[in-house]
């Protein structure tokens, strides 16, 4: 027999106690397969959050991170250095530059593919284009560079051909001005495939008969997905620019760090790139890199804030 849980508002604490205790008794397996979960998180995401307490102090290593000092400036004199450092003025507005290209040129590439595809009638060939645009993601960045540099590259295959017809080589790899546009078309040829899985999920749940209705009054395939299409994919639309905008900060490490050279530092150096050869290179310290990861999720979260506010605005749906 099921026990009986009280569910009328209580008064006193000691009844909401009970009654809060009462739920927690009567769903107990269900709080138990949520545990693995929420050890996971504790462990992993919320317990290393002390850590970013390093930005604000001198560390010791002999004292530990609690007991080292504070920083000087009321414990702000790290973020002051980088806000004075011209390389990382450098990096962070090309981490601004780069983010920002991805979602002007990157982000509505896979709404279009999805579009397109949508329009192959045979499964059989829909599949196998799928198949073709989607692989790329599964392979790393350490293995297309490779590629991308026996194609790309001086004695490369692309320069090769541009030889052999008469013309002259030139090397994109170690070109400043166009490396971010070859950024942009690698990541997209890349992800592409792999960005129109959600949108081609969307699609497929599209009622059948509102395409039915608007080629009986006489719809043409361009209109079915403006009218049709378009506007049902609009909240996942909206929600995946939210993702994109709160990942501003974010200007995809992998690839810039296995494609860029020192020819390219002054265009393509972000954020990520140049903490990394500071720590782990010329041997910078940790407190500073923790600093640079604080200020890079200030404000990453507020661009989640801000983006959700714009799209919700636009679109009347928002994460939240």
């Amino acid at each position: 027999m099921e026990p009986i849980i009280p569910t009328a508002a209580s008064t006193g604490f000691g009844q909401r106690a009970r009654l809060l205790w009462g739920r927690l008794k009567y769903n107990r397996w269900l709080y138990l397969f949520f545990l693995p979960a929420l050890i996971l998180y504790i462990v992993f995401t919320y317990y290393p959050m002390y850590g970013a307490i390093l930005a604000f102090k001198d560390l010791n290593y002999k004292l530990g991170i609690m007991a080292s000092p504070w920083t000087t400036m009321n414990g702000l004199q790290h973020f002051y250095d980088l806000f004075s450092d011209s390389q990382f003025k450098t990096a962070f507005v090309n981490t601004i530059i780069i983010s920002l290209g991805r979602i002007l040129f990157e982000f509505p590439l896979p709404i279009a593919l999805a579009l397109m595809m949508n329009e192959i009638r045979r499964e059989k060939t829909k599949r196998i284009v799928q198949t073709v645009f989607t692989f790329p993601h599964f392979v790393s960045w350490v293995i297309m560079s490779g590629i991308i540099f026996n194609l790309f590259s001086d004695a490369g295959v692309v320069n090769s051909i541009i030889f052999a017809l008469g013309g002259q080589k030139g090397n994109i790899l170690t070109n400043a001005g166009t490396f971010r546009y070859f950024l942009f078309g690698t990541d997209a040829w890349k992800e592409m495939g792999w960005g129109t899985i959600i949108y081609l999920a969307t699609i497929s749940g599209i009622d059948v008969s509102l395409y039915e209705a608007a080629i009986v009054d006489g719809a043409k395939r361009s209109q079915l997905a403006w009218y049709i299409t378009l506007p049902a994919m609009k909240s996942v639309i909206g929600v995946m620019l939210i993702l994109n905008i709160s990942s501003l900060m974010n200007a995809g490490f992998d690839q810039v760090f296995n494609l860029y050279n020192a020819a390219v530092y002054s265009k393509a150096d972000i954020i990520d790139t140049l903490i990394y050869r500071r720590t782990f290179v010329t041997g910078a310290s940790f407190a500073s890199s923790t600093a640079v990861g604080l200020f890079k999720s200030v404000i990453n979260f507020a661009m989640l804030i801000v983006g959700n506010t714009v799209v919700k605005r636009a679109t009347g749906k928002g994460l939240y």
